[in-house]
């Protein structure tokens, strides 16, 4: 059984900077979506067949799930871009780090590939990226003043302690955001070569089975908390 390191490994350097095995699989999962939006580019039509069919049911209801958050279809199209390449992205790489051959290929005695989301350093980044595109996005919708009203106003004491409350939850949010991912995947990688090592056949399919089920959640709810954060963002009153 491979040590279990909080740490992601270090497999080689392009000059100074660090190749994890994390980010090896990472850059696989980028790899299968681009491969896969070019194969269905290519065969959209307008009578769509399974696979294009499959793919606008998925997107439907995704869409329909915005609309209840944002309120208005244009609005959801809008946004649909961002929410949805967060949400396959994150489920495409959750799905990876459970194949077998994440454990089992070495590179230099180390395990060529990880998880991503079991990573900090990938989640922390993710998280990032949401919250301060979250801001971007309210500036773009309301103008740099409305939206930095939402946290520095000046009408009255309480208005302004609860405008500050909020900016430092915006930070608050990217801890909170990073150590949830981080958690629930770390664990579940864990767990899975934990009972791999001890009963290798048949006890760890139910447990394979529950990660792919909690693969699918960690990405479904990293992508609702950033679309629900983008909807407070750009609307018209102060969400506080």
């Amino acid at each position: 059984m491979h040590e279990i390191s909080i740490k992601a490994e270090e497999l080689f350097r392009l000059g100074s900077f660090p190749i994890t095995n994390s980010l090896v699989l990472a850059a696989v999962s980028l790899a299968v979506i681009l491969l896969f939006v070019f194969l269905l580019r290519s065969r959209i039509v307008m009578i769509p067949r399974t696979l294009q069919s499959i793919f606008e049911l998925i997107c439907e209801q995704v869409l329909g799930i915005m609309d209840a958050v944002l309120g208005k279809r244009s609005t959801s199209e809008y946004y649909f871009p961002f929410i949805a390449s967060m949400f396959f992205f994150l489920l495409v790489s959750n799905w990876l780090g459970l194949l077998p051959l994440v454990g089992s290929l070495e590179f230099h005695s180390k395990p060529l590939f990880r998880a991503p989301a079991a990573d900090l350093n990938f989640t922390f980044a993710l998280a990032i990226i949401s919250v301060f595109a979250t801001q971007i996005l309210g500036v773009l919708a309301l103008g740099i003043r409305r939206h930095a009203s939402k946290y520095f106003t000046l009408k009255n004491p309480i208005f302004t302690f609860v405008g500050l409350l909020e900016l430092v939850s915006e930070f608050a949010k990217i801890i909170s955001f990073s150590f949830r991912l981080f958690g629930n995947v770390f664990a579940g990688e864990v767990l899975l070569i934990i009972i791999g090592f001890l009963v290798p056949y048949i006890l760890p399919l139910p447990f394979l089975f529950l990660e792919v089920f909690v693969g699918f959640m960690q990405a479904f709810i990293f992508s609702m908390l950033t679309l629900v954060f983008i909807g407070m963002a750009v609307a018209e009153e102060p969400s506080h």
